[in-house]
């Protein structure tokens, strides 16, 4: 899946569309990284939160992460397909009308 955003990653930057603002330093956050994430516990005397919730909130987060970047990939997927039929498609029309133009 990484190899997958890196190449998409790569495209956007040779294709010169700039869509996004963030800084090149940005590294987006991985459902992965949400589920290793871990906190220091509090000192003596301080209060804190329960480590079980916590837990259990970062999973939820690193699901929905999860499903979102699955529903990008689809989209992008789509997105391709559409465009590569659409050439096609625009492809054969200028053929026809050059055979049209050739027969006249």
């Amino acid at each position: 899946m990484r190899a997958f955003f890196r190449r998409i990653r790569r495209r956007q930057r040779t294709n010169g569309a700039t869509t996004c603002y963030r800084s090149a330093a940005y590294r987006p956050l991985w459902p992965s990284q949400v589920r290793q994430q871990e906190f220091r516990p509090t000192r003596i005397g301080r209060r804190g939160l329960d480590p079980q919730e916590v837990q259990e909130f970062l999973d939820r987060v690193a699901g929905d992460l999860a499903a979102m970047y699955d529903a990008l990939a689809q989209s992008r997927h789509e997105t391709d397909r559409i465009k590569d039929a659409l050439r096609r498609w625009q492809s054969e029309q200028a053929m026809r009308r050059n055979e049209h133009r050739c027969y006249r």
